[in-house]
């Protein structure tokens, strides 16, 4: 029977959650490499807030080249597209703080 209480609190966990929200969320890999430019008051604008739409079409259009960049169709082509959505996930999430 004393096995089977971590399984419990393993289940009760999935269950409830651990009570932490999205913008509480660890950031995916990648994403400090986007606060050195992006953050509030930064010249490129911050990404907090954005819609994962929008940061998902901008990083796609970077990494295809159909957005011009010196920059930042390098750092895109980094990531691929699940690694994007991870990282525009996060960052829209930290809006609803």
């Amino acid at each position: 029977m004393r096995a089977a209480r971590p399984a419990l609190a393993f289940l009760a966990a999935l269950a409830f959650g651990s009570g932490a929200g999205a913008a509480e969320m660890r950031p995916p890999p990648g994403a400090s490499s986007c606060t050195g430019c992006h953050t509030e008051g930064a010249a490129m604008g911050r990404l907090e807030g954005r819609s994962e739409a929008e940061i998902v079409a901008a990083l796609d259009a970077f990494r295809g080249g159909a957005r011009p960049a010196t920059l930042m169709n390098r750092i895109a082509k980094g990531f691929d597209e699940a690694e994007s959505r991870a990282i525009a996930a996060w960052f829209a999430a930290q809006g609803s703080r």
